[in-house]
């Protein structure tokens, strides 16, 4: 076989072969439940509403703040779309020269990596803010309640997943 023959064979197997390992990685076909514990353990979604039985008035509230939130973010991915589309093409170069050079600099990447965990806080931060805010709409009572669902939630998740864990082993 020649030379070429071999290479556009190799670049074809090699992407199934990885494809393949990723599957078994993640244990064979597909469920879509690969989020892990993502919003189904101790987070707060309408199921958790509705068990808290939130007035009209908290009910209200929530709603607007969900929309506020809403019309926000919608505004910040409109409004400064070509900034952001700069700031991802610069970072993207940073990347890409510290990479692409002949000698790592360990200070480069360090630089780049705070850089990128700074933003990171910042985002989270403005998260935390607006969960505080939407929390604060509940009562003590249902705040008391709240952190009994969610950690009868934690357990359920936890012993899912352990049984998972315990089922590929």
């Amino acid at each position: 076989m020649k030379m070429t023959k071999k290479l556009v064979l190799v670049a074809a197997v090699l992407p199934l072969m990885f494809g393949a390992t990723t599957a078994y990685a993640y244990g064979g076909i597909d469920k879509g439940d690969h989020k892990g514990m993502h919003g189904k353990c101790g987070g707060f979604d309408k199921k958790v509403m509705r068990q808290l039985d939130l007035t009209d008035a908290q009910k209200t509230e929530l709603k607007e703040m969900r929309e506020a939130n809403r019309a926000e973010m919608k505004a910040k991915r409109v409004g400064n779309k070509a900034d952001r589309v700069a700031q991802m093409k610069a970072h993207h170069e940073k990347v890409q020269a510290l990479v692409l050079a002949d000698n790592f600099d360990e200070a480069a990447a360090n630089d780049l990596a705070s850089e990128m965990v700074g933003k990171q806080t910042e985002r989270r931060v403005v998260m935390l803010k607006k969960q505080h805010e939407m929390m604060s709409v509940l009562t003590a009572e249902q705040k008391t309640q709240l952190k009994e669902i969610q950690q009868e939630r934690m357990t359920k998740c936890a012993d899912k997943m352990e049984k998972r864990m315990n089922k590929n082993k």
